[in-house]
């Protein structure tokens, strides 16, 4: 289907330890349509980071098909694949992952610029998310000064800096206490809408899971 903003067919992962062979991944299949939210439940181990890391273009070894955006992603080159990661994708993990020398605004600035936008329209872009998710008063603070899920409110909004189609969070609140989690999942979900872009979420917590469109649960190495 054409209008999918990700088409997984068939996707294996397998790594190897000695002379033990591990399928994580075993023949999956998952499908995305535009502005859709999907919870992606497994317990640990189950494989869910594996597959967020090849959907993400972040690794390579894995057998299948991956379209994201309506664009093949397996039988591209390393250069190929970073443009169009750069072009439809935001990343928001567990830890923050923030740059520690740059306040809040500035590290929602940067994936602007390596994208190719303007400074000053890059700053409104980041002031605006930022100001969104409750840090219009923080914007000029580095992530030492800022509290757990201050930390984590930047990193969604660097996520959606370049209003990616697909977003892929990584327990994206696993790292914060149940309240301050609850908050910033919540903002993190309603952002997404707001901007219209698909997202990938997975997560542990059944309850927070309950709050997106769709919940899928890798077993096995498939989804079921």
């Amino acid at each position: 289907m054409n209008d999918l903003v990700l088409d997984v067919r068939g996707l294996k992962r397998s790594f190897t330890q000695g002379d033990v062979t591990i399928h994580v991944l075993r023949g999956l299949d998952l499908a995305i349509r535009p502005g859709e939210i999907v919870g992606l439940l497994g317990p640990s181990g189950s494989g869910k980071s594996t597959l967020l890391q090849a959907v993400g273009l972040l690794e390579g070894g894995y057998e299948g098909s991956i379209r994201i955006a309506g664009k093949e992603a397996s039988q591209m080159d390393g250069d190929a694949r970073t443009e169009l990661r750069r072009d439809t994708l935001g990343f928001v993990y567990q830890f923050h992952h923030l740059l520690p020398d740059f306040d809040a605004r500035e590290n929602v600035v940067l994936p602007q610029l390596i994208a190719g936008a303007e400074r000053d329209v890059a700053d409104g872009r980041a002031s605006e998310l930022l100001s969104r998710l409750g840090l219009a008063d923080r914007l000029d603070h580095r992530p030492a000064k800022l509290s757990g899920g201050e930390q984590q409110r930047v990193a969604v909004a660097r996520a959606l800096a370049n209003k990616p189609p697909l977003v892929l969070a990584d327990e994206p609140t696993g790292n914060l206490d149940e309240a301050t989690s609850e908050r910033v999942f919540a903002e993190f979900l309603d952002l997404v809408r707001a901007e219209g872009s698909a997202a990938l979420v997975a997560t542990h917590n059944e309850r927070l899971a309950a709050r997106m469109d769709r919940v899928v649960r890798l077993k096995e190495g498939v989804l079921v």
